[in-house]
């Protein structure tokens, strides 16, 4: 039986490092195959640690004493907090003691950590940030949602092959559908970036390309992969985030303003409960960033045990879908820009 070892910063979150090591712990007692090294203060984690002895031994503790702030300089802490629980992490996984990293710390850090401390595939140009997004059908893949927003033609198609491995290796997607974010549906519509891109996404022979996405086909299930520059990507998931709890809220509000309606809210809560739990980011786990060697998991910041558990499924997942290698792989497919 294979073993997968990941590094699970213990003092990234909200909720660090009591809902990490927690959600390490029901990892641990789930999947009998990982290991968890967990990167903090040694006596803080030990004393987290008291009752779990039935996965004591399939944990390691990595003592790292400092903590990246969600406020700091992304690149500067990278480079000078060497001893923070992050950079310890991650450097676990460049010196091959790791095969994963999961992080809910300084999201920032963890991009410039992903490119700085471990290191691009080769013949990646920009690694990016993939959140699996909830849809109408089923979820999508939004790719790059925020860590490069400047991009050229090629970088895009990069993008394309990163999104289509990891649903095909990890959300068990057969032939991933990969669209481009534009203005229209049609090849000539959009500007000098979505025109050249379409192009070469329209040669390559890595995966397939499904053609243009307009904002308002994003959610319905057509597309397993978006694909946009990380710009318009961050302002589709900020907006897609903001306009799902305006929706939640004024539903509630209307469902609360008479006797009849909180009747019927009351007859309709288990429809309710299903519709809150296919919309909660806990069940994915996190965001990884593709095109970095290895795996890395950004999980959400505000993550809890369930979240931080199903963030290590996932790059369990990820290690033994051999993601990094599959991306390889694809790359001799892609045109050139």
């Amino acid at each position: 039986m294979s073993e997968y070892t990941i590094a699970l910063d213990a003092m990234g979150g909200d909720q660090a490092p009591d809902a990490i090591v927690a959600g390490a712990i029901a990892a641990l007692r789930c999947f009998e195959d990982i290991r968890v090294i967990l990167t903090g203060p040694q006596s803080r984690l030990e004393a987290l640690l008291a009752g779990a002895e039935d996965i004591r031994d399939r944990v390691e503790i990595l003592p790292a004493d400092d903590v990246i702030q969600m406020d700091e300089s992304p690149m500067l802490a990278v480079r000078q907090k060497v001893n923070s629980s992050m950079v310890q992490a991650m450097l676990a996984v460049r010196e091959g003691r790791a095969g994963a990293v999961v992080s809910a710390g300084n999201t920032g850090a963890l991009l410039a950590g992903g490119m700085l401390r471990i290191g691009r595939i080769p013949g990646i140009e920009r690694p990016a940030l993939a959140p699996v997004i909830p849809g109408v059908k089923k979820p999508f893949l939004l790719i790059d949602a925020g860590a490069n927003v400047d991009c050229q033609p090629r970088y895009l198609v990069q993008f394309g092959l990163m999104g289509s491995v990891y649903m095909r290796s990890v959300m068990d997607v057969e032939r991933p559908a990969v669209g481009l974010v534009n203005i229209g549906a049609e090849a000539e519509k959009g500007n000098k970036l979505t025109k050249e891109t379409y192009q070469l996404m329209q040669a390559q022979t890595s995966y397939y390309f499904a053609g243009n996405a307009e904002a308002r086909d994003i959610p319905t299930g057509d597309f397993d992969v978006v694909v946009a520059d990380g710009f318009d990507g961050n302002i589709i998931l900020k907006y897609t985030e903001g306009l799902a709890s305006a929706m939640m809220g004024m539903l509630k509000g209307n469902l609360n303003a008479s006797k009849v309606t909180r009747l019927g809210a009351a007859l309709s809560r288990p429809a309710f409960r299903k519709f809150k739990r296919s919309m909660d980011y806990n069940a994915y786990g996190g965001a990884p960033l593709l095109g970095v060697e290895g795996a890395v998991i950004k999980a959400h910041g505000a993550s809890g045990e369930t979240a931080i558990m199903n963030a290590l499924r996932q790059a369990r997942t990820m290690l033994a879908g051999d993601v990094a290698g599959k991306i390889r792989e694809g790359l001799s497919g892609l045109t050139d820009a």
